[in-house]
């Protein structure tokens, strides 16, 4: 039995997880700010939050087919299957560890006007730190990096690196999208940087948008 359990734990688990999902997220009232908007941009468009943010997200861009990156970590094969059952196109990997396969496939789909799903401070954080792969895929793509911040007004705090939030069932829910910023193709290493920040900062400013708004 305990051999049964452990082959099957992730396969169960991930599937309980997507259940209970998407009851909580079908529950959820959402006021959504400037992610329609975004996702109109004619270029490709990399949505950026924060990793323990992403739940509502998911739930806000189910059944579109947005792209999304997920680490080939034993977790991520969990991710992996939630994510699918919500309607993402996966790539196996990480922008800012040296997934140099995940991030050519990137750059190929956005260039293509693709829409991604990013938590650039994941998979392992430090947490509410942009890392620098995100640049490069905006630098070599021409893709707008959008930063977003969600918050549900009642929620339950997982005792996991990220803080990850999951909300209450029928609790109200914010998810607000910030205003496009572009990677020039020339940008040299000190402008990357400079993207970084800045991206960094907005998505902690939207964030904070959506914590105030309760």
């Amino acid at each position: 039995m305990k051999q049964w359990w452990k082959s099957k734990r992730r396969v169960l688990l991930s599937r309980v997880g997507y259940a209970l999902a998407r009851l909580i997220g079908k529950s959820l009232r959402v006021d959504v700010k400037g992610v329609e908007e975004a996702a109109q941009l004619p270029c490709g468009v990399i949505f950026c939050g924060w990793h323990g943010r992403s739940f509502i997200p998911g739930m806000v861009f189910f059944g579109r087919g947005y792209w999304a990156i997920i680490s080939h970590s034993k977790d991520g094969e969990m991710q992996t299957y939630v994510f699918g059952k919500l309607g993402f196109q996966i790539i196996r990997g990480s922008t800012g560890r040296g997934g140099e396969r995940a991030l050519i496939e990137s750059i190929r789909v956005l260039r293509e006007k693709g829409r991604m799903a990013i938590t650039p401070d994941g998979p392992r954080g430090p947490i509410h730190v942009v890392q620098p792969g995100v640049i490069a895929m905006a630098k070599k793509s021409g893709a707008a990096l959008v930063p977003v911040g969600s918050q549900a007004a009642k929620g339950w705090i997982l005792g996991t690196w990220d803080a990850y939030q999951v909300p209450k069932p029928f609790s109200r829910a914010r998810f607000y999208a910030g205003d496009p910023i572009y990677v020039s193709p020339d940008a040299d290493a000190n402008e990357m940087e400079l993207a970084r920040v800045k991206l960094e900062n907005a998505i902690k400013e939207v964030q904070a948008a959506t914590e105030s708004s309760f």
